[in-house]
Order: structure tokens, then sequence, then C-alpha cells
């Protein structure tokens, strides 16, 4: 079917092509059942979300716009000080751990599972006060001591949250946790989705995405206490202090 989609998509101007496809969406929706119609439109929806994602990499030129759209950096930055020691967890390619360096003149240390990540991070977000590790922090963490942890967007891939959480806290040694995730709240398409039986999470290697509530009492079953909490771009931007 896509060989078939390619010629035309090709040639036709990009208005028109817009124009046509919604139509033809539109128009089956109009003739199925409503439960059906939903399904086909937020399927639709999911697959052009992803490529979204993906041209905005392209469009920022290696990095998502994300970044400085939803300025959740600042978060980061605004709770850390320049004497600290900060673990950065799941850094991906370093965006996060090299401003927060930057900005506040703290040390981090920051560790991913994905070599190609850390490689990535070297390369294009080198700092001299950033050291970046190859490791899987469900096996092992940096032999050292930090005051901070960062885990930005990486919860809500793991099937052992608490669990790891509470790990993470006690083998790092910091008393202030700095945690961002996505929000299942976000928006009514969410739950009509899952009621729907089709695809509801913003990534589908997601184990979860949060209620407030879901988010404190996995919080406080790692045995720390939630010191601060926002919710911001449809995600939650929490600090838990143990």
């Amino acid at each position: 079917m896509a060989r078939v989609l390619a010629l035309p998509a090709a040639i036709l101007p990009t208005s028109v092509l817009e124009e046509v496809a919604v139509d033809m969406v539109i128009r089956r929706a109009r003739r199925l059942p409503a439960d059906h119609a939903l399904r086909l439109m937020f399927n639709v929806d999911t697959r052009l979300y992803d490529e979204q994602g993906h041209q905005a990499v392209r469009y920022g030129q290696g990095v998502h716009t994300k970044h400085r759209h939803l300025r959740y950096h600042d978060f980061f930055v605004a709770r850390i000080r320049p004497e600290d020691r900060v673990l950065d967890v799941g850094c991906g390619i370093g965006a996060v751990a090299h401003d927060v360096a930057e900005r506040s003149g703290a040390t981090l240390v920051a560790i991913d599972l994905d070599a190609r990540n850390i490689a990535r991070a070297r390369q294009e977000h080198a700092h001299p006060r950033v050291t970046y590790v190859v490791g899987d922090i469900l096996r092992g963490l940096p032999g050292d001591t930090f005051d901070v942890v960062i885990i930005s967007n990486v919860l809500e891939h793991l099937v052992e949250r608490a669990a790891t959480l509470r790990r993470v806290a006690q083998v790092a040694g910091a008393k202030r946790i700095l945690i961002r995730v996505p929000l299942f709240e976000r928006d009514w398409r969410v739950p009509l989705k899952q009621e729907l039986g089709i695809e509801w999470r913003l990534d589908a290697d997601h184990q979860t995405e949060y209620s407030v509530e879901q988010f404190r009492a996995e919080v406080t079953e790692a045995g720390l206490a939630v010191k601060h909490l926002e919710v911001r771009w449809g995600e939650i931007w929490a600090e838990a202090v143990h």
C-alpha cells in the first residue's frame, strides 16, 4: 500500500497533498461506526506523532526542539548548586548534562546504557565538568556518592520503578532526586484511546504514564518524600528527598 501511495505523494504539491490526505481520512471515518472511526484517526495520529518527533530532531540539528520549547532544563538548573556532585541517570546524548554543568557550575557523571548515546554525548556535548559513562542503572552505578540525581524521562520505561528509585537513591547517596515523567492525564484522548484498546502511550516502550497520585505513591514506596511537584507541558516535574 505504501508503494501505491508513494507516487502521488511525491508528485502532488504539499498543500494539495495535505488536503487530499486529510479529506481521505475524514471521508472514511464518517462512513464507519464511531469506535472504528476513532481508531482509524487515532492510529493515523500516533504514526504522525512519531514522525513529528523524528522531524523535530532534524529541525533541531540533532537535538529535539522540546529541550528549548519546554525549558525543563531550567527546573534542574534552579535546584542544583555549583558545589553539587550530580548523577544524570539515562542521560541520552547529553543535552541535559551539558546544560546543567554549563549553567549551574556543578560537576556531573552522566550514565546511559546505550553506548551509541554516550559516543554522541562525548562528541556533541562534551564539557570539562561532565563525565559520560556507559552503564545500566539496574546492574550498577558509578562507584561514587552524589548530592543530586537527575532522572529525566527514565522511570516510565522501567517495570520495577519504585525499587529502582530506592536503589538509585541509596547507592548514589543522594538526598535530592529530580524527576521528570510523562503525565497520563495530559489530554482527554489518552483514556479514550485506552478504552478503545489502541496505543495510548507517547512511546510504545513506556511501561506506564503517570497520574499525580500514582507518582506520589511510587515515590513514597521508594522511601522518599515529594518536596516539590509541578505539572507542565503534560509532564510531572518533581523534587523528591531522601
